[in-house]
C-alpha cells in the first residue's frame, strides 16, 4: 500500500512531436517539488515513453494501455513486458476513452491479469455515464447513488473476476473513479458524492476481492482549482489528470495541493 498520495498525468494523444513531448515533460519535472511527498506518474503516448523517461527523475513512468498477451503476431499492440523493459512501472487500464472505442470488460480483465504478471501495477479505471448516475428533476440534475453504484459494482465484478493472488497484490492495483460525464467537460464531481462513491469502492474490494488497503483515486475535470476539495479527504488517495496535465504549470499547482494534502493525511 502507498503510505502516500498519488497523482497521475494521463496526456492522452498529446502532444503532437517528440520535441513538444520532451518540453513538456521537462517542465514538469520542474515543478515537481525535490521535497515530494506524494508520488507522480506521468503517462505519455506510446512513442514518447523512451524520450520522457530520460527527462524525469522525480515521477515515475506511466503507460496508457497495454495488451494481455506478452509476445505474438498482434499487430499494433504493446505487451506489458515491452513496457516495463521500457521502465514503465503504472498502466491505465480500462480508461473510458477505450471502453467507448469497444473495449470489453472482459478484455480489461485480461489486461489487469497479464499487467500484474508483468510486474506492473495497473490503475483500473471505472465509472459511471450520465444515465447511470445522475436522474433529471425540476431543479436540474440530482444523483442518483444506486444505479451509479451499481453499475460500478458490475464493472469491478467482471474486471477483477479471478485475478491470481489478488488478496496479496493489494499495493499493486490501483482503481481510478471517474464519472465519465465529468471527463473533459470541466464539470467535476462533487467531492462529497465522489467521496460517497469512493467509499463505496473500497466496500466492494474488502468484502468482495479481499483487498483490505486499497488505493483509490478521483478523476474527471481535476484542476488547481478544485484538487484541494477532493484530495482533503483521506480516503481519496490521489488523482488521474488529463487535460490539466498539459499545462505544466497548471499541473505542478496540483502536484503543490497533493502533496500538502499527503503531509496532512
Amino acid at each position: 500500500m502507498l503510505n502516500k498520495k498519488l497523482i497521475v498525468a494521463n496526456w492522452k494523444m498529446n502532444p503532437e512531436s517528440v520535441t513538444d513531448a520532451i518540453s513538456l515533460a521537462k517542465e514538469t519535472e520542474k515543478g515537481i517539488p525535490k521535497s515530494l511527498k506524494a508520488e507522480v506518474v506521468i503517462a505519455p503516448p506510446f512513442p514518447f515513453l523512451a524520450a520522457a523517461k530520460k527527462v524525469i527523475k522525480r515521477a515515475e513512468l506511466g503507460a496508457q494501455d497495454d495488451f494481455w498477451e506478452f509476445k505474438g503476431a498482434r499487430t499494433g499492440e504493446v505487451s506489458p513486458t515491452m513496457l516495463k523493459n521500457s521502465g514503465v512501472k503504472y498502466v491505465i487500464v480500462g480508461h473510458s476513452e477505450r471502453r467507448a472505442l469497444g473495449e470489453t470488460d472482459e478484455m480489461i480483465n485480461k489486461k489487469i491479469e497479464a499487467t500484474l504478471k508483468a510486474g506492473l501495477k495497473p490503475i483500473l479505471c471505472v465509472g459511471e455515464p450520465s444515465e447511470r448516475g445522475l436522474t433529471r428533476t425540476l431543479r436540474g440534475f440530482t444523483r442518483n447513488y444506486e444505479m451509479a453504484k451499481n453499475y460500478i459494482r458490475n464493472q469491478l465484478e467482471k474486471d477483477l473476476k479471478n485475478i491470481s493472488n489478488l488478496k496479496r497484490r493489494t499495493s499493486n492495483i490501483i482503481v481510478a473513479y471517474e464519472p465519465i460525464w465529468a471527463i473533459g467537460t470541466g464539470k467535476p464531481d462533487k467531492p462529497e458524492d465522489s467521496l460517497e462513491m469512493i467509499r463505496f469502492i473500497k466496500g466492494i474490494l474488502s468484502s468482495k476481492f479481499g483487498v483490505r488497503s486499497s488505493i483509490v483515486l478521483y478523476g474527471g475535470s481535476v484542476n488547481s482549482q478544485n484538487a484541494r476539495s477532493f484530495l482533503q479527504y483521506k480516503e481519496i488517495d490521489g488523482a488521474l489528470v488529463g487535460g490539466a496535465s498539459l499545462n505544466a504549470k497548471e499541473f505542478s499547482k496540483i502536484v503543490v495541493i497533493v502533496n500538502n494534502a499527503n503531509a496532512v493525511k
